[in-house]
């Protein structure tokens, strides 16, 4: 891929990020996941069925253009379907793995040493997007984690100056400190 495209790639990914954050801050009840889902299998099939006109390299390109898409977004609908971050995870290892596949057919144009170098650049790519997907998703884990220590030692902060307090103002304050932090 020359400079050029590659920014434009950047970018249609950064728009597409965009797009999908903000739609995935809607949760999709199992109905409308599964019209999700036909939707997407009806866009391959069309984007499929393009693909058809073309022959030779350009139309091994377009198939798994194609079919990264339909991967991403089939990802994507299982995650705004569950909310999960494994399931986030997924979307961007679906997308580092359309993305290879893509340039790995883009190299099948090249000959030689400078299809090799393709492909090792593809390969290289790849794996810089899925460590960045696994170190996003340790970095969403180690939050959690420092949130849910932050909450217990506030809440055994405000146990403890519970103590100072007798009977049913006691048992209050208690009561209190345990709906505050989320304590059963």
């Amino acid at each position: 891929m020359n400079k050029p495209s590659l920014i434009l790639h950047a970018a249609a990914l950064a728009v597409a990020s965009l797009a999908f954050q903000s739609a995935s801050a809607q949760a999709l009840g199992a109905a409308d996941a599964r019209v999700a889902k036909d939707r997407v299998e009806a866009d391959y099939k069309a984007a499929r069925a393009a693909c058809d006109s073309l022959s030779g390299n350009a139309k091994d390109i377009c198939v798994a253009e194609a079919k990264g898409r339909q991967k991403v977004a089939l990802a994507e609908v299982e995650h705004r379907r569950s909310g999960k971050a494994d399931d986030l995870t997924r979307v961007a290892m679906a997308r580092a793995d359309a993305d290879y596949e893509v340039a790995k057919e883009r190299c099948d144009d090249r000959a030689g040493n400078d299809k090799d170098v393709c492909v090792k650049d593809a390969k290289a790519a790849k794996v810089r997007a899925e460590a960045e997907a696994k170190a996003a998703r340790s970095t969403r884990d180690a939050r959690a984690d420092a949130a849910s220590d932050k909450r217990d030692a506030d809440y055994k902060a405000a146990v403890e100056r519970c103590d100072a307090l007798a009977g049913d103002a006691k048992k209050s304050c208690v009561d209190t400190a345990k709906a505050r932090y989320g304590k059963g």
